[in-house]
């Protein structure tokens, strides 16, 4: 499977720590390597996401950079693909084949996307071109990109949900 680093761009602390741990996790859940949070640091993200990967497993890490535009230069000069999700984009069905195997840095803004942003980007696709979330534009995706089978992956976590018809079943300690 590619690596896919999810860099939240202009997080704004006070205002955007649900929307942007939300981001992280479904980033998390369905395939991504690791996330980048940029714009005004905020260590309660960064420490939330780390304690759901030392329960529910898996290797996904957050990191803070400060100068996002620096980052993702470094990235692309490593071979990486950027790609904006953005509803202003093009619709990304028609060019995520393109991206099958391939490294890739995905933007996924929260305030207003500077237009670097845009500029920088290999590819900015929109998954609707109605407003939406940027949690379901990010989920899209990545199932798209890694064809569901992100969808089996076992964490190896020391938390496990156990598929049920009705009703919840955590197991805990299965790694300690």
């Amino acid at each position: 499977m590619p690596n896919v680093i999810v860099v939240r761009l202009g997080h704004r602390q006070g205002r955007d720590q649900r929307i942007t741990t939300h981001v992280f996790l479904a980033g998390r859940a369905l395939g991504a390597s690791s996330g980048v949070l940029c714009g005004d640091r905020d260590e309660s993200v960064i420490r939330g996401i780390t304690r759901v990967s030392e329960l529910w497993g898996g290797s996904f890490a957050v990191k803070y950079e400060e100068n996002w535009k620096r980052y993702v230069l470094a990235k692309k000069k490593q071979g990486a693909v950027v790609v904006h999700l953005t509803m202003y984009g093009e619709k990304f069905e028609q060019k995520i084949h393109g991206l099958s195997g391939k490294d890739l840095v995905v933007l996924v803004g929260a305030g207003k996307v500077p237009r670097e942003a845009y500029d920088l980007s290999d590819f900015n696709l929109s998954v609707s071109s109605q407003p939406h979330s940027e949690i379901s534009a990010l989920a899209l995706f990545l199932d798209r990109v890694f064809a569901g089978k992100e969808l089996n992956v076992d964490f190896n976590g020391k938390m496990k949900i156990v598929p049920n018809k009705c009703g919840k079943e955590v197991v805990r300690g299965t790694n300690d």
